[in-house]
C-alpha cells in the first residue's frame, strides 16, 4: 500500500537496479520493494531482451520511486534534485562522501551534487533555509554568500556568517 500519491520515476539506460541498489545502501529505512522484467510484448518499443530489468520499485526513508529501464534517449539533468535534510555535519558529510562515490560523481556548488548516475541532489543543512528566510537582512545575506562558496556545506561556518 503506498502512503504517497506522488511517486518520482527515474530512467535510466539499463542500470535501473544497480540505483536502486545504490541508495538503498546509502539511505537507512530503505528498501527495495519489487523488480518487474521485460517480455516479449512491446519488444519492438521498447527494444529489451525478455528478463531483463524493466523497473525497481524502492523505497528511501519512506518516500516511494520507480527506478526504469527505458533506454538511452533521456538524460538526467540539475531541473529536477532531490533535496536531503541533513540535522549534523556528520549527516551532511555522510550523505555528501556516499552520493559522490564512483567515477562519475561531480561535486557541484552550495550543496549540490551529482552522483555517478548523473542524479542531482542538494545536501541541505536543516538550519540553513531558516537563516536565509531570516527577517534580519543582513545576516540572511551573509549566510547566502558563505553558501556561495562552499561545494559541500559547512554548518560551522554557516552558522558563524549568521552571526556576523
Amino acid at each position: 500500500m503506498h502512503t504517497h500519491t506522488i511517486t518520482p520515476c527515474l530512467w535510466f539506460d539499463d542500470r535501473a537496479e544497480e540505483a536502486a541498489n545504490f541508495y538503498t545502501a546509502i539511505f537507512k529505512n530503505s528498501r527495495t520493494v519489487s523488480i518487474s522484467r521485460y517480455g516479449e510484448a512491446g519488444r519492438k518499443v521498447h527494444g529489451k531482451p525478455a528478463g531483463t530489468v524493466m523497473t525497481v520499485e524502492f523505497e528511501l526513508n519512506g518516500q516511494t520511486f520507480t527506478a526504469l529501464n527505458g533506454g538511452p534517449m533521456f538524460k538526467f539533468n540539475e531541473a529536477i534534485s532531490f533535496q536531503i535534510h541533513c540535522e549534523t555535519q556528520e549527516d551532511v558529510d555522510y550523505y555528501w562522501e556516499r552520493l559522490l562515490e564512483g567515477d562519475d560523481a561531480k561535486a557541484q556548488q552550495c550543496g549540490w551534487l551529482k552522483d555517478k548516475f548523473g542524479v542531482s541532489w542538494q545536501v541541505v543543512p536543516s538550519a540553513l533555509p531558516a537563516m536565509l528566510k531570516d527577517q534580519n537582512y543582513e545576516a540572511s545575506q551573509r549566510v547566502m554568500q558563505a553558501a556561495l562558496q562552499m561545494k559541500k556545506p559547512d554548518v560551522d561556518a554557516l552558522q558563524r556568517a549568521y552571526a556576523g
